[in-house]
Formats: C-alpha cells, structure tokens, sequence
C-alpha cells in the first residue's frame, strides 16, 4: 500500500495520519487481509527500523479498531488478534501455532440467534473454531 494510500485510509477514518500511525497502517495492510497480534506487530516494526514501544502499537491497535479499520478476535487465553478483515466472518484458530485463519466462504451458517437484552441490538458474531492436530494413530 503506498504512502498516499494510508494517508487517505487514516484521514477518511477520522485519524491523523501522524508518522507513527502511518507506518504501523504501512506495516498492517501492507500485505493484504491478515490476522495479527500486537506482539507480532511489535516485532515486525522494529524488523522495518520502525522505532516504537508496545503501548504504542496496542493503543494504535486499540485506536484502529475504533474507528473500523481492523476489527479484534480473541484468540487463546488474553491474547488478542487484530483481522484487517472487517466483513462478517468466522476463524478457525489452530491452537499449537496460535494462528488464526478465516474460515472460507459460506463455511459456516447461523441459522438462530438468541434474543438480545431489552433496548440492545446484536451488531455482530464471531465465531471462532478452536483447532488442534489429531494424536497420530498408535503403529499397529
């Protein structure tokens, strides 16, 4: 994504592009749609000379997601994976690699929602299907 890209993306999103932001959104969509910690995100700007500390990068993150250019999944335990995808989907999150995929097409339907609390709206669904490798069989 060039320069003039991310300027447009994070003006139109209510965000001044300050030079920080701009790299981390370099950094972020650089690569089409992905799914990524802050840890990851951490290691790769400072792989790209990038020099920012970890609040940095979470409350870049933090401030990305309100605005609705990213949106959070929670992956295992705390931490939290950032999708760059903001279409309503699902993931499969493949538990020993701590990665998160999409799941593909109409892979997975929702054919009844509770009913939310009076007076509040359901607005989204994340669904996420936890993966392990099976044990291999026993050699017979």
């Amino acid at each position: 994504m060039n320069s003039y890209c991310v300027f447009e993306r994070l003006r139109a999103a209510g965000l001044r592009p300050t030079r920080q932001r701009v790299a981390l959104c370099n950094l972020i969509f650089g690569s089409g749609d992905r799914h990524l910690s802050a840890e990851e995100l951490y290691a790769e700007a400072h792989r790209a000379g990038e020099p920012v500390s970890l609040a940095t990068v979470y409350n870049t993150l933090h401030q990305f997601t309100d605005v609705g250019i990213i949106r959070p999944l929670t992956g295992e335990g705390q931490r939290t994976y950032f999708d760059t995808n903001t279409s309503d989907h699902h993931h499969f999150f493949i538990e020993e690699e701590n990665q998160m995929i999409d799941i593909p097409g109409e892979g997975l339907r929702l054919h009844q929602l509770p009913e939310p609390p009076e007076g509040m709206e359901i607005v989204n669904v994340d669904v996420v299907v936890r993966l392990r490798r099976k044990a291999a069989a026993p050699a017979a």
